[in-house]
């Protein structure tokens, strides 16, 4: 029986950082709307880069055949582009990989699985019923990492 993992978007996968970055250099006479909730910015969640060997990772870890993995993520509620935008994210970087595989929300304490990988501990990620892969920690600081440990 395969274990079910759920992914992280923005920095697990997705480099939302370099964006944001790039979005308030680009726009410095507007940046001030945003500087406290930079992740309200229209758009901002269409097309980030990846985090370095996350694709390559997931990809991996499908191959294996070891896991059922679904994305988990978080949108935030005062920016209504977020959701589809992840969503296009995803199709463009994995195709239909994770088609219908896809929760959004605040609460990931009450989503069912084996594992999580987050890089934080904030919306329940902290409280996740299963295992919690902190990405980004000590134990866990890349994608290598991640894949010696489940694969």
């Amino acid at each position: 029986m395969k274990k079910i993992l759920h992914l992280d978007m923005d920095g697990v996968l997705v480099d939302l950082e370099h964006s944001i970055n790039e979005w308030l250099e680009k726009y410095p006479d507007v940046a001030y709307r945003f500087e406290k909730f930079p992740d309200h910015i229209p758009g901002i969640f269409r097309n980030p880069p990846p985090i370095k060997d996350a694709i390559e990772a997931v990809h991996k870890l499908h191959k294996s055949g070891k896991y059922e993995m679904f994305i988990s993520t978080a949108a935030p509620w005062d920016n209504p582009y977020a959701s589809s935008d992840k969503r296009f994210w995803i199709e463009t970087h994995f195709g239909t990989l994770f088609r219908r595989k896809m929760f959004i929300s605040h609460r990931k304490d009450m989503i069912v699985g084996d594992y999580l990988i987050d890089d934080r501990v904030v919306y329940g990620a902290g409280e996740f019923k299963g295992e919690h892969i902190h990405f980004g920690s000590e134990k866990f600081p890349d994608w290598n990492k991640v894949l010696e440990y489940l694969l």
